[in-house]
């Protein structure tokens, strides 16, 4: 029965929270290669335990797990997955959050456009919720990290700024946030520097290494916020703190495979060897963090700082030329940088009309009394029966008795109340109807034995309720006709099968559900 199949949430984020949250925890530290092995232990007890909802939760997990790795084919096929199952449902800023990571996996892979749509379609949503609260923030945590892949510099410092002056989330949640904005800073500080914007790229240095002491001084182990802490000390000059903390963590990082960590710790160290003129450690250094990149513009970088070594070490108009040629890549990339913004703004634009579309659609198509689709969407239903499973028909018994004797103010108000309790029985994937008067309709995504089991309770729901409140005397029960549909019958079969039902019901004393 439904009930077996999806417990009662005690959590928005499934009944079971603990064992999604312990693998977000993990990545959240750094400890990618760990998460990786409680996602698995994870997502098959929640199968287990028939909690989706949470198994979703853990997977997304797992796609940030992989993404850390490199492995971005792989989260992006699970983000594309989580955005198509909308079976269970769930919080819209779980779905802005899914959008945003899913954008960030396409721009992995340089498929910049419909990385860019998906921000849009994050963004839009996020527009339309509550803001505050800890899912709010994992959203916008997400959404900046995908502008930050996107080279969106000015946007992911903006929507990280608010977020962390505007929501509340658990601590561990929120240092995790500001170490996020920690890499933001410095990524953007790299690029700076390279346009020759040195004293921009100090300020945000500057800042950069203010947030990663405050976190690093919280004893949490981290070893990306270690990772950082050295980068931005080798930016600074600090040199004893970046070789600290490289000393401490390279080897043990590329030893579990923590390749983000480690590309960081090499950068750090090829800096502070630059710096004190071993320019063959340095490009020892640099090379092995290029082997390491992922991302084009990471590849840059590493390319970058190596070019401007071999001018160093092999000054003439060879290397002055090679060099060049690379500031002018550099430069023109900064340029394509800024015009992603008017692609995003284009992409937003987009979204938007369609979801202009979506609500005059929805307008067109709902009960004004009820919300509830109207006959209208009915029609449309049952001209595509691929997803419906069971067609339950339902009528107020005695309807014109009680509008007439106690007011058509009070039928509406009944109307009302059924309608909330059929929209409340409703899975994402389902619809209720109200055809216009009495009638009601239910496109259920179940065959007919679980069909049967929703039906009653609303019948039950219906029947038990304090109708004394709306009126003294008032009783108001349901008469249910229920057909499963049949693999190639038509929509006109499927409701006269379900019709026949409804009438027998009726016939048979009404306040019943008539089946197969």
């Amino acid at each position: 029965m439904r009930s077996d199949r999806l417990p009662v949430p005690v959590s928005p984020y499934g009944p079971f929270p603990g064992l999604a949250l312990h693998v977000h925890d993990l990545t959240i530290r750094g400890h990618h290669t760990e998460g990786l092995a409680a996602a698995d232990e994870s997502e098959a007890i929640l199968l287990i335990l028939g909690d989706q909802r949470t198994w979703r939760v853990a997977r997304l997990g797992r796609m940030y797990a992989l993404a850390a790795l490199g492995r971005h084919e792989e989260a992006l096929g699970i983000g594309e997955a989580l955005i198509a199952d909308t079976y269970y449902g769930g919080p819209r800023a779980t779905d802005a959050k899914i959008m945003a990571d899913t954008a960030r996996a396409y721009i992995s892979i340089a498929r910049i456009d419909e990385g860019l749509n998906y921000i849009a379609r994050a963004t839009l949503v996020l527009d339309t919720v509550p803001t505050g609260g800890p899912r709010y923030f994992s959203a916008m945590a997400s959404l900046c990290e995908a502008a930050k892949y996107a080279e969106l510099f000015e946007l992911a410092d903006d929507i990280m700024r608010r977020t962390l002056s505007a929501s509340e989330a658990p601590e561990l949640w929120r240092t995790s946030a500001e170490l996020q904005y920690v890499e933001l800073l410095l990524e953007w500080a790299v690029r700076l520097e390279q346009v020759d914007r040195a004293e921009e790229a100090a300020v945000e240095v500057a800042k950069a290494v203010t947030l990663v002491r405050r976190w690093t001084d919280l004893g949490i182990d981290s070893p990306l916020a270690f990772a950082l802490l050295a980068l931005g000390s080798a930016k600074q000059g600090d040199h004893a703190e970046a070789m600290k903390q490289v000393d401490r963590l390279l080897l043990s990082m590329r030893a579990a495979g923590q390749s983000h960590e480690a590309r960081l710790l090499h950068l750090a160290h090829g800096i502070v060897l630059r710096d004190q003129g071993d320019l063959r450690g340095a490009r020892r250094e640099f090379q092995a963090g290029l082997e390491l990149a992922v991302l084009a513009s990471q590849r840059l970088l590493y390319r970058y700082e190596l070019a401007r070594l071999a001018l160093r070490e092999s000054p003439g108009e060879a290397t002055a030329t090679v060099f060049a040629a690379l500031r002018v890549h550099v430069e023109s990339l900064w340029r394509l940088r800024l015009d992603r913004r008017t692609m995003l703004r284009q992409a937003m634009r987009r979204v938007e009309l369609e979801a202009a579309r979506f609500r005059a659609d929805l307008a067109a198509s709902s009960d004004a009394l009820t919300g509830l689709g109207n006959r209208r969407m009915f029609d449309r239903r049952m001209e595509h029966l691929n997803d419906v499973g069971s067609l339950l028909l339902i009528d107020v018994d005695e309807f014109k008795g009680i509008n007439d004797r106690y007011s058509h103010g009070v039928g509406d108000r009944v109307l009302g109340e059924i309608a909330a309790v059929l929209r409340a029985h409703c899975r994402a994937d389902e619809v209720a109807i109200r055809f216009g008067g009495d009638e009601f309709a239910m496109f259920l995504a179940v065959g007919e034995r679980e069909a049967r089991v929703v039906a009653e309770r609303i019948r039950q729901v219906i029947l038990t309720r304090d109708w004394h409140q709306i009126a003294p005397g008032l009783r108001v029960t349901l008469s249910m006709g229920l057909a499963q549909c049949v693999a190639g019958e038509s929509g006109r079969d499927l409701y006269d099968r379900a019709d026949a039902r409804l009438y027998l019901a009726k016939r048979g004393g009404r306040n019943q559900l008539a089946a197969a």
